[in-house]
């Protein structure tokens, strides 16, 4: 385990820790459903995160309901007024609308080698 999170069957999961009960705990991470797991170990709390998912989702076929999905493709962001406007026409000059221009954005963002910097223009 080389990270800050637990992955299994398109899930996600935290890692925590309590240091006056001495465990390691989590919950799964970008759904609407509360699903917690705990153990002493790294490798007894991926296990038991395994176990989480895997009960969440037969839980959730045995009701008939569709497990939440940490992403469906869609958020919404607060920007200002000011970086909307200038978005906006930036977007209609290059012949796009904002969902377009915003997923550009996004996408230059999250391919860059080091995205912990803050970017900083000089204007």
């Amino acid at each position: 385990m080389n990270s800050k999170a637990l992955k299994y069957k398109g899930q996600i999961g935290s890692i925590e820790h309590d240091l006056d009960r001495g465990v390691l705990y989590g919950k799964l991470l970008f759904i609407k459903d509360l699903v917690t797991y705990e153990s002493e170990s790294l490798r007894g709390l991926e296990q038991e995160f395994c176990v989480s998912v895997d009960e969440y989702l037969s839980d959730c076929a045995d009701m008939g309901i569709e497990p939440n999905k940490p992403f469906n493709g869609s958020f919404n962001i607060r920007i200002g007024r000011d970086l909307h406007r200038k978005l906006a026409i930036k977007a209609a000059g290059e012949g796009m609308g904002l969902n377009e221009a915003v997923q550009r954005a996004v996408e230059y963002f999250v391919t860059q080698s080091d995205i912990s910097e803050p970017h900083r223009r000089s204007d």
